[in-house]
């Protein structure tokens, strides 16, 4: 990794239909190293994916709801369960196991409180040994699903 491989993550995270030209403009590089550089990037993993971000609100989901979920038991099994409920609720969009007095941080999106409310059903009839806080948002103030890599440059200069 040096400050070329990082300056196209950057750019691919900004903006991944960026032209093979142009990123290699961008890089200082010809096209066939600049395209060489991203394959590898992508076959050591440090490219997942390649997506196009959908505005959710255009899409009608206008509603995102943080939901803290507590277990009243760690049995292996029940979450198991309750990550494969997780999996296939759609509304879900991100979920992390929390370490303190929350068990699991759900991030939930959905067009308005009756389809949260829907949602809500549908989770505790599956999974049934939850307590389920939610909060609704008021103003979303930064969404970005751009990294931070500026750790990775000071590696290099430091």
């Amino acid at each position: 990794m040096d400050a070329i491989d990082i300056k196209l993550l950057k750019l691919l995270q900004n903006n991944a239909e960026m032209t093979i030209q142009d990123l290699s403009k961008e890089v200082h590089l010809s096209t066939t190293p600049c395209w060489k550089r991203i394959n590898q990037l992508k076959r050591l993993g440090y490219i997942s994916k390649t997506v196009s971000l959908i505005d959710r609100k255009r899409v009608g989901l206008k509603v995102i709801t943080m939901v803290f979920v507590t277990v009243n038991t760690h049995d292996p099994e029940k979450l198991k369960l309750f990550s494969r409920t997780i999996q296939e609720l759609p509304e879900v969009i991100e979920c992390f196991r929390m370490s303190g007095e929350i068990d699991y941080l759900l991030k939930v999106v959905v067009n308005d409180i009756d389809s949260y409310d829907s949602f809500y059903k549908r989770l505790i009839e599956k999974v049934q040994f939850l307590k389920v806080t939610s909060h609704f948002a008021i103003e979303e103030v930064k969404s970005t699903t751009e990294i931070p890599l500026s750790h990775m440059e000071n590696k290099l200069n430091g």
